[in-house]
């Protein structure tokens, strides 16, 4: 089973979870660009944040064989707070760089006036810069914030297949659908979505335009869900062609269209584990290198130090 999980915030993982998904089959990830928990203060914490996300942290990710990409955006949530919005100023240049597949997460949190203005300026420059959009649709109120962001799809003119509209669940799906969209789904403990649900849609649904990712971030979450609803598929009676549908050729599709897709550069074949290179000046390996360890001595012999 090969796995591209299109949504996961590895910043907020740990190196045992790359393995555990190399392992597992995931050979691509995509990354959005999240809120951090706190408030960030200043434009000047997200530039180090959006620098990391496509520097340090696909470094990261290919040293255990695993291609990582980005989508750069100012969170919905973030949208809320006067200090974030010159972030607006900086995103045309992150939008340019190799592997940034997508403008996002963009959409609403709270579906507040100031998050509708930023997710307009946002779509617009998805269109700008030739990159589809990744929408978060909000935990509270996901119906009518469904239904408001594809309008305003809809009114800034991006064509329905370049965008991905995620988090979604049994009540919202059919909007998309209608809308031409394409659906995310979050498997995600407790809040969002389970690997028995999900099979049942794609029963209902099929499997066209669809992306299951893990969305696993700080939170309580699992970066295995992706393979976890692949083995969900194959006991509910699909075969390994549906599967490698689902978790890797679907979100090669979808990401694709920005023609920026690092699935040739070489992180795939790389040995897991291994860190010849550095990354500005730094590896994985923390500490010293050991010393090679000395020959035992000659029984009988002396050795140096004091006696006693």
């Amino acid at each position: 089973m090969r796995i591209f999980d299109p949504h996961i915030h590895m910043t907020s993982r740990t190196t045992d979870d790359y393995e555990a998904m190399h392992a597992a089959g995931v050979r691509a990830v995509v990354e959005p660009a999240f809120w951090l928990g706190q408030p960030r203060t200043s434009v000047g914490s997200f530039v180090d944040y959006f620098d990391g996300l496509i520097g340090w942290e696909r470094f990261r990710a290919a040293q255990f064989g695993i291609a990582h990409h980005a989508t750069i955006a100012l969170n919905p949530k973030e949208a809320n707070d006067p200090r974030c919005l010159a972030v607006l100023d900086v995103l045309p240049r992150y939008l340019e760089k190799d592997g940034v597949v997508a403008v996002g997460e963009v959409g609403f949190d709270s579906m507040t006036d100031a998050e509708e203005q930023v997710m307009v300026r946002q779509l617009e420059l998805a269109g700008e810069h030739d990159l589809p959009v990744m929408v978060h649709t909000p935990h509270r109120d996901k119906v009518a914030g469904t239904r408001r962001t594809l309008e305003i799809v809809r009114q800034v003119g991006l064509p329905a297949e370049r965008v991905l509209v995620d988090h979604l669940n049994e009540k919202t799906i059919d909007l998309v659908d209608d809308a031409g969209c394409w659906a995310g789904f979050s498997v995600y403990p407790d809040t969002k979505m389970d690997e028995d649900r999900m099979v049942a849609i794609l029963d209902r649904r099929g499997l066209d335009r669809v992306l299951v990712n893990s969305a696993a971030d700080w939170g309580r979450s699992d970066p295995l869900k992706t393979y976890r609803t692949g083995q969900a598929m194959l006991a509910g009676g699909y075969g390994d062609d549906d599967v490698d549908r689902v978790l890797w050729r679907n979100p090669v599709a979808f990401y694709g269209q920005s023609g920026r897709l690092l699935l040739d550069d070489g992180s795939l074949d790389a040995t897991v584990g291994a860190s010849a290179a550095d990354f500005a000046g730094n590896t994985l390996q923390r500490g010293e290198p050991l010393a090679p360890a000395a020959p035992p001595a000659p029984a009988g012999a002396r050795t140096s130090g004091a006696e006693g």
